[in-house]
């Protein structure tokens, strides 16, 4: 139900079953619009580029449910979908001192520097994919995102934080899958995060035991020496970094690597040199944003739009990326087209300003192993269904396909 005279709000689809028709009729109705998220949620959605670049440097809109959402403190707010996303203490959610805290603990493990470094690391888990991939039954078709989108940024992130049981990946996946299902059951909502501390909590105590070289270690070792850093904010750190340190990467190569079967002329460019893969990243990010949509971030007091929209203290605010990826006031007139030649393919997909995304020197380096990789072992790659036929994922929060099946050909 979109925003009428009455004003009514926009009622978001949790489905996601078509997120950028949804954004471009959001777009038509002002710089910022009264939406309804699942559960009853009120919330403004922005997403035009440059106003919601402003607001995300803003000093008067915090990510801090407990300091400024008027509704979550008065305890209005009972959509279980939400905890993971405001109800959590870490970085995440933190605002001013408490977030530059937070982040300070991990900053230095994701450097331009220090993410070359993994580079290595990241070539032999591409390099083990490809080899898994060569040994599926091809049958009907590969699904890609299964088996190669998704294993490489789960194996690198969980090899960051030492998370090597092969259950415990599987267990974390199902919860952080349930964290982005925003059409799932609330039943399902509610115990996902319940359940991820459990996982983590078992983690923490098996580190604490054997200590090694990854970053929970790092973190538990920062806890215990007294860093200011919380049980409750540590468990919640590493749930940010186990879940956001893969769900935008897996994202991004389903789409990219969507995008270019898609338009054969395009990867041509690519493959005979005329394009650099770093086009393909940025204009695939700018394009299919990988996470739709971030709930969310508060006024900490009146903020004047113009236009006669004004955000009052204590309102919710929906950072919309994947529409703002294609805002035609910025993109032009073809901003819904994917096109690697664009000369200016800013976006704000990571996000910006003081909670930019730690991790996308990663998610880019991951891309820009993974996908030349692929290109080259299956120069042939084909999609092995009509691409219409592709379903999203049920999500209005991530931007990905369920399934991407293809055709293996060397």
């Amino acid at each position: 139900m979109e925003q009428a005279a009455d004003d009514r709000p926009f009622v978001i689809d949790p489905t996601g079953r078509d997120l950028h028709a949804e954004a471009a009729r959001l777009r038509a109705l002002g710089p910022a619009v009264r939406v309804e998220l699942p559960g009853g949620v009120p919330a403004w959605a922005v997403c035009g580029q440059e106003l919601l670049r402003d607001l995300l440097t803003d000093p008067r809109v915090s990510k801090d449910a407990h300091q400024h959402w008027a509704a979550w403190i008065k305890g209005e707010v009972t959509a279980e979908w939400l905890f993971p996303w405001v109800g959590v203490r870490n970085m995440f959610t933190s605002y001013g001192p408490g977030h530059r805290r937070l982040r300070g603990l991990v900053a230095g493990a994701f450097t331009a520097r220090r993410t070359a470094e993994l580079r290595p690391r990241i070539e032999r888990i591409v390099g083990d994919a490809l080899d898994e991939l060569a040994g599926l039954d091809q049958g009907k078709g590969v699904d890609l995102r299964e088996h190669y989108a998704y294993p490489i940024p789960i194996d690198v992130i969980c090899e960051l934080f030492g998370v090597t049981d092969e259950d415990t990946r599987e267990q974390v996946r199902r919860c952080v899958d349930a964290f982005f299902r925003t059409a799932a059951d609330p039943e399902e909502a509610a115990e996902a995060y319940p359940r991820i501390q459990r996982i983590l909590h078992a983690l923490i105590d098996e580190k604490r035991r054997r200590p090694a070289d990854d970053l929970s270690s790092a973190l538990i070792a920062a806890r215990d020496a007294g860093s200011r850093l919380s049980e409750e904010e540590l468990v919640a750190t590493l749930s940010l970094f186990l879940s956001a340190g893969h769900e935008s990467t897996v994202n991004l190569l389903d789409h990219a690597i969507f995008a270019l079967l898609t338009h054969p002329d395009q990867l041509a460019l690519v493959l005979d040199g005329r394009v650099t893969w770093e086009a393909v990243i940025e204009e695939a990010l700018r394009h299919q944003a990988p996470v739709a949509s971030i709930p969310l971030r508060y006024a900490v007091e009146d903020i004047d739009l113009g236009h006669g929209v004004t955000l009052r203290a204590g309102d919710a605010i929906l950072a919309c990326y994947a529409a703002a990826g294609r805002d035609p006031l910025v993109h032009g007139p073809d901003a819904g087209r994917f096109d690697v030649t664009r000369p200016a393919k800013d976006h704000l997909a990571f996000g910006h300003g003081a909670h930019h995304c730690l991790g996308a020197p990663l998610a880019r380096m991951e891309a820009l192993v993974a996908l030349p990789a692929l290109f080259t072992r299956y120069s042939g790659l084909t999609l092995a269904t009509d691409p219409g036929s592709l379903t999203p994922v049920e999500s209005f929060i991530s931007n990905g396909h369920r399934t991407l099946p293809v055709r293996l050909t060397t």
